[in-house]
């Protein structure tokens, strides 16, 4: 389905990256945010206020975050496409919904524009240090999807990829943005609404008597009901059978969480997105997502001025994490060297993926500011000796 051309701002902008994220929910069809001001999101939360009157669409300032993340699921379950949007402390508040839709299979999108931290931190300036608390921030066994943008462009492009994941997963999506990503502006080229892809939300073709709310196919993903159709049914974050009904055993806790993990874990190769610069001959590689990665493209150019073949893999889609073609690339290279703006997170994952391929090697930076290339190179060197 193409998008809504009421929510399209077909154009050529000039746009920091939090007003092209708003840019990007509206034309992927969001019509419904809630929020509450935190540096430095509250530049997606004012534009989106401003926005969604002109489009049809509500936007409400809550009392907080926690009121905010459990709003949007009220939106969803009454037929809306819904977004909130915070930064590090919000997003903390907000973890206790993130595991009610995905255990209840919500799907909406929760916009993090990272800061540095922890508790309250560096409002104003950069961090990557909430990667883990996104894919394992609430209790228990669940799968969500988390997309990492290096630009306002992508910003755009991506925030649109999120809600069209959340929807055909019914799945919560963290989109992972950065101060830095987040407040710096650039060219950003919207196209016009036939030009954008949007996914269809599922309904089921059930009659209202046979619908079970919680009943899912091969896909593993069980279709909605079309609100104000006479369908009734149970949303509960409780362990629950397909009728949505509360059921406390062991099997059906079983039934439930496998699927709700497989249906993300077994379709991974649909999901993964990376990006690749420079790996065809690389005997050191580089991994960096978000704006880490613009910094590492200058170490790539300084590596190889100085004869060392460096390439770069970049997670686009951090959650699945994209292994198997990391491992692919890590068997060809001598090293692995890791930079994130924090002191040990997604390298974690990379060791796992790599497998012992490869060495691999961390240049952490504890955010307030970007890593220096020059700084990166030095490691790299080492690395390539």
């Amino acid at each position: 389905m193409k998008a809504d051309p009421k929510g399209v701002l077909t154009g050529t902008h000039f746009l920091d990256g939090d007003h092209a994220c708003c840019e990007g929910a509206l034309a992927a069809g969001c019509r419904v945010a809630f929020g509450y001001p935190i540096t430095p999101s509250t530049e997606v939360v004012e534009r989106i206020a401003s926005r969604l009157p002109e489009v049809g669409g509500v936007f409400l300032q809550m009392e907080d975050e926690i009121a905010s993340s459990i709003a949007i699921q009220g939106a969803v379950w009454g037929g809306a496409r819904s977004m909130t949007v915070s930064s590090g402390p919000g997003i903390s508040l907000m973890m206790e919904h993130v595991g009610l839709a995905a255990m209840t299979e919500t799907p909406c999108v929760f916009v993090n524009v990272q800061r540095g931290g922890p508790s309250t931190g560096l409002p104003t300036l950069p961090g990557q240090a909430d990667m883990m608390q996104a894919r394992w921030g609430s209790h228990g066994d669940y799968e969500i999807i988390a997309i990492a943008p290096n630009s306002p462009q992508e910003c755009f492009d991506l925030a649109i990829h999120a809600f069209n994941l959340a929807e055909r997963f019914r799945v919560p999506v963290m989109f992972m943005m950065d101060e830095s990503v987040g407040h710096m502006t650039e060219k950003v080229v919207i196209p016009p609404p036939d030009a954008i892809e949007i996914e269809p939300r599922r309904f089921t073709q059930e009659p209202p008597e046979k619908y079970l709310p919680f009943a899912a196919g091969p896909d593993l993903v069980p279709p909605m009901a079309p609100i104000g159709k006479g369908y009734r049914f149970h949303v509960t974050g409780l362990t629950h059978d397909e009728r949505g009904y509360p059921v406390m055993s062991a099997e059906a806790q079983e039934k439930l969480v496998h699927r709700l993990v497989d249906k993300i874990r077994t379709r991974a190769d649909e999901i993964e997105r990376s990006q690749e610069f420079m790996t065809e001959d690389a005997e050191v590689l580089l991994v960096a997502y978000g704006i880490t990665s613009r910094v590492v493209q200058r170490t790539l150019q300084l590596a190889r001025q100085k004869g060392i073949k460096a390439g770069l893999f970049r997670p686009v889609v951090v959650w699945p994490f994209p292994g198997k073609r990391l491992r692919e690339l890590a068997r060809k290279a001598k090293a692995v060297v890791v930079v994130e703006l924090n002191y040990g997170q997604m390298v974690l994952e990379v060791e796992r993926a790599v497998c012992g391929a490869a060495p691999v090697r961390l240049v952490p930076h504890g955010g307030g500011a970007l890593h220096d290339p020059e700084q990166v190179l030095k490691v790299v060197e080492e690395v390539a000796r």
